[in-house]
């Protein structure tokens, strides 16, 4: 995953300055259909019964994985195809604080589910 470049700065000015920084508390993914990039912006999901889905982490060394399944309700509508993930720190609006593209795009029709397996959604810093 890349960091966006608002969520480097938070990240630099945690690391190397006194200031305080205000962390994130929750965690939600959402899903695209066009990159994102550093800068944000992308094409993420609407309709269809389409919300971010909340997740949880677990921190080992440089590593932060999903802690639990992050399931997204049934599609009530085509969603299209998915290319890239993204973290923000809202379920709505919200800042997005890191994004990488699938390893494999998928297509979400009316009636399919998408889900990530626990363990699955890795973040590493190096």
């Amino acid at each position: 995953m890349s960091l966006t470049n608002a969520f480097e700065t938070t990240v630099l000015q945690f690391a190397f300055t006194t200031g305080a920084v205000t962390r994130p508390t929750s965690w939600y993914i959402g899903l695209f259909t066009a990159a994102p990039s550093e800068a944000g912006g992308g094409t993420e999901v609407a309709g269809g019964a389409y919300v971010r889905e909340a997740a949880t982490f677990s921190v080992t060394g440089n590593l932060a994985t999903n802690t639990a399944a992050i399931e997204w309700p049934t599609a009530g509508g085509a969603w299209g195809t998915l290319t890239h993930i993204a973290i923000f720190d809202a379920a709505t609006s919200g800042t997005m604080l890191a994004y990488a593209p699938l390893t494999s795009a998928k297509t979400i029709d009316t009636g399919d589910v998408f889900r990530i397996p626990s363990g699955d959604l890795d973040i590493t810093l190096d």
